[in-house]
């Protein structure tokens, strides 16, 4: 049997409380630093922070964040731009799918109308770059309206899709599910924001 002492020694796992601690650190020194910087090279750079860090490295810092948090909701915002980044066209057609239905959103995420993929891309861009250059509640709420739209798109798309693969009809609309989430949550951290109880 290890005693106490060696057994704290044992490589293992990074203490939650520490990891917690390092999620808040970097998220308020990018997001304070970056609004105080008031440079557009300094936010594209922090915009592209996945591109050249890597979303592995990124997800290490924040992906474990509760959403009503400053880290959480980054994590969010990020996840959502890397995704457009990587499947723009898919974006765009379900965007557009779901802007019939989601109008009132639609008008909030502000993306071009028909959305074409660079469109949908432009906006996660602008939203992003609204952590750093703009009303951070806002940002988050054109975030949450982003998502609504999608999400109403994916579950149209799965409807379509139904009735020749049902298993892509269940994760479509799981995905659809999970949008919303994001959503709420993006909703959530606006308000926390607001009240000046993000961190």
């Amino acid at each position: 049997m290890l005693d106490p002492r060696a057994a704290d020694e044992l490589p293992g796992d990074v203490d939650p409380a520490l990891r917690s601690e390092v999620a808040h650190t970097t998220a308020n020194a990018i997001v304070h630093q970056g609004r105080a910087a008031e440079d557009p090279e300094v936010v594209e750079r922090l915009v592209r922070l996945v591109e050249a860090e890597g979303l592995d490295t990124v997800a290490s810092m924040w992906a474990d964040s509760p959403p009503t948090t400053l880290p959480g909701a980054l994590w969010r915002l990020y996840v959502l731009r890397e995704w457009v980044r990587r499947d723009p066209r898919t974006i765009a057609e379900r965007y557009r799918m779901g802007v019939s239905v989601a109008q009132v959103h639609d008008v909030v995420a502000g993306v071009a109308s028909p959305p074409g993929p660079s469109d949908v891309s432009r906006v996660v861009d602008a939203v992003l770059s609204g952590v750093f250059a703009g009303d951070l509640a806002v940002t988050l709420e054109r975030g949450a309206a982003f998502c609504r739209v999608l999400a109403t798109g994916a579950a149209h798309d799965a409807d379509f899709v139904e009735g020749t693969d049902t298993d892509l009809a269940h994760r479509m609309t799981r995905g659809a599910s999970g949008l919303v989430r994001t959503a709420e949550e993006l909703e959530v951290a606006a308000g926390l924001w607001r009240a000046g109880r993000l961190d």
